[in-house]
C-alpha cells in the first residue's frame, strides 16, 4: 500500500492527505493510526509551520473503522476485551490525543464522506470546510458500538450537547448544508474548490505570526476547560511573551507606518 499518510508542505502551510482511497482512507490499522501521530508530530516540531490542512485522497474523506476487522474480531476488534480496551488506547485514540495537542490551527478539507472515526477526525480539527458532496454520520450505534475515539467529548463541542445526541444516538447521516445549518462545519463549498478555498484560507492564517498563533491555539483549548482567571493568568504570561517578540515589533512598525500614509 502507498504512504498513508502523504505529508506535502509548501511555505508555512502543511497539507496532511490520507491515502487509502480504495478503503475510502479507513483507519484500520496501527501502521496507519502511527502515520497519523507521526504526521502531527512532525509539523508540531517544525517550527516554521503554521497552519495544517487535513484531507482524504479519492472520494471519502474518511470512512472510519474497518467493518471486517468488526465481523472477523481482527485488528481493533480482536483480542479479549482487555486486549481490545487497550489497542484503542495504544491505537486509534493516540490520533485525537495528538491532534489536540498540536497547538498549530488546523483545518479538514472534508472531500467526501466523513463516517464514524472519520467524522470524529473531522471534529478533532479547528475549522472544517465541506465540499458539497461531504456527508457525516456518527454512526457507531448502527453498530451497535459508541465512539470510541473521543467523539462523545469532540462533537458536543462542535454543535452543541442536542444535536451531538440527536446524531449519537440516531446515527443518521446528513449531508453538507445540514452540517453547515447545525455548525458541524464552517462552510460548504462546490467540491470542485474545496482545496484552493481551504488553502486560501490556510495562507491567510499563515500570513499571521508564528508563535502568536500557536499561543492563540493553546489559550483556546485551555479556555474550553478551565476557570476564567486561570486562563487569564495564563494569557498574561503570553502576552508578555508576544510584546517581546520581533514579529510584534515589525507588526507595529507596519501598521504605524500605514496610518501615515
Amino acid at each position: 500500500m502507498n504512504e498513508f499518510v502523504i505529508y506535502a508542505q509548501h511555505g508555512a502551510v502543511v497539507t496532511l492527505t490520507l491515502n487509502d482511497p480504495d478503503a475510502r482512507n479507513a483507519l484500520s490499522t496501527q501502521a496507519q493510526w502511527d502515520a497519523v501521530v507521526d504526521a502531527c508530530n512532525r509539523a508540531q516540531r517544525d517550527p516554521g509551520v503554521k497552519c495544517v490542512v487535513l484531507t482524504g485522497a479519492g472520494s471519502a474523506f474518511c470512512a472510519g473503522g474497518n467493518v471486517k476487522d468488526m465481523k472477523n474480531k481482527s485488528g481493533i476488534a480482536g483480542g479479549t476485551a482487555y486486549e481490545i480496551s487497550e489497542g484503542y488506547r495504544n491505537g486509534i485514540q493516540r490520533i485525537p490525543l495528538a491532534l489536540y495537542n498540536l497547538d498549530l490551527p488546523t483545518i479538514a478539507a472534508v472531500n467526501g464522506p466523513a463516517i464514524g472515526a472519520g467524522c470524529d477526525l473531522a471534529c478533532m480539527c479547528d475549522i472544517r470546510i465541506a465540499s458539497d458532496r461531504a456527508r457525516f454520520a456518527e454512526s457507531f450505534v448502527k453498530l451497535w458500538i459508541i465512539p470510541g475515539d473521543g467523539g462523545a467529548w469532540l462533537l458536543p463541542r462542535a454543535v452543541g450537547m442536542s444535536k451531538a445526541a440527536e446524531l449519537t444516538f440516531t446515527g443518521d447521516m446528513i449531508d453538507a448544508a445540514q452540517a453547515l445549518a447545525c455548525g458541524l462545519v464552517s462552510r460548504v463549498v462546490p467540491h470542485d474548490a474545496l482545496m484552493a478555498e481551504s488553502l486560501a484560507l490556510a495562507a491567510r492564517i499563515a500570513a499571521n505570526s508564528g508563535p502568536a498563533l500557536r499561543m492563540a491555539k493553546r489559550l483556546l483549548r485551555e479556555g474550553q476547560h478551565t476557570r476564567l482567571d486561570t486562563l487569564l493568568e495564563m494569557s498574561a504570561a503570553m502576552q508578555a511573551l508576544a510584546h517581546h517578540s520581533a514579529e510584534h515589533e515589525a507588526a507595529i512598525d507596519a501598521f504605524l507606518a500605514s496610518k501615515k500614509g
